[in-house]
């Protein structure tokens, strides 16, 4: 069924879109983004923690059990290994997983210290992203993700998917077109969840239109989502009040069709 869905939409999307995503293909520097072996990013979390100055016996017994685990991602791995060896980093991660903990509002300090490790600066913020928007906090998986580039990290198949999606949900067709073409033409290797999820975004961003019941709904959808996680705020106002209107000019058409065909 997965293979499928990405045959029809990329199909839809060869002959239906194609002068869009030519046009998004020429705004974005392409290259190969393919991820880190585990052998590889095994390497460079070892350097880190050997680094962190924590490599007693007992933590490098638990560093090797960590990548013998055949079922967890590459990112998993070196996240874990983060979290093993910096407190600061566990709870980082922890909180962003934790429903019961509000969601952020900016940026944590810890992925901005330009003194740290860029690869651990740069897959910790990756793996922090990814469970802020597996909570749909699209506004902080953004900013973070835009604090550093899928050439920095594990898995850019990952990063490239979880802006898309937060760029997708927060209404921004451009730069979430451009990421999923990336993702399609760079990431070959990827999950074919990832692929059939980026080409049915695709396609569902043919059919947006301004101003539309369309747009209201997906403005709405939206403000409901931050009213869910508790952000009432003047810029969810915002958005309400936009939508109001909008439904306002829309009635306002309606009636000034209606009058001028006598019904």
């Amino acid at each position: 069924m997965k293979r499928y869905l990405t045959t029809i939409a990329l199909a839809v999307l060869l002959y239906g879109g194609g002068q869009a995503l030519g046009d998004q293909k020429r705004e974005v520097a392409f290259g190969n983004l393919e991820g880190m072996a585990a052998s590889d990013a095994q390497a460079k979390a070892a350097a880190w923690l050997q680094a962190t100055g924590k490599a007693d016996a007992a933590t490098l017994s638990r560093f090797e059990a960590i990548w013998k685990q055949p079922d967890r991602t590459v990112l998993d791995m070196v996240a874990e290994t983060f979290a093993l060896a910096d407190p600061a980093a566990a709870k980082l991660l922890a909180d962003a997983r934790d429903l019961n903990v509000p969601a952020p509002v900016k940026v944590p300090d810890i992925l901005k210290d330009k003194n740290a490790s860029p690869f651990y600066r740069a897959n910790l913020g990756l793996a922090y992203a990814r469970a802020l928007s597996n909570r749909r906090v699209h506004e902080e998986t953004l900013d973070v993700l835009k604090t550093i580039r899928p050439e920095q990290v594990v898995d850019p198949a990952a990063y490239l998917f979880h802006r898309s999606v937060a760029e997708h949900a927060l209404l921004s067709k451009s730069d979430a077109t451009q990421s999923i073409v990336r993702l399609l033409d760079d990431c070959i290797s990827s999950p074919e969840r990832y692929k059939t999820v980026s080409a049915l975004m695709l396609l569902d961003m043919q059919t947006w239109k301004d101003k539309d019941l369309g747009s209201i709904a997906r403005k709405m959808e939206n403000i409901e989502r931050r009213l869910d996680l508790a952000r009432g705020g003047p810029q969810t106002q915002k958005q309400q009040k936009e939508v109001v209107a909008r439904l306002d000019e829309l009635i306002k058409e309606l009636e000034n069709k209606a009058k001028k065909g006598g019904s």
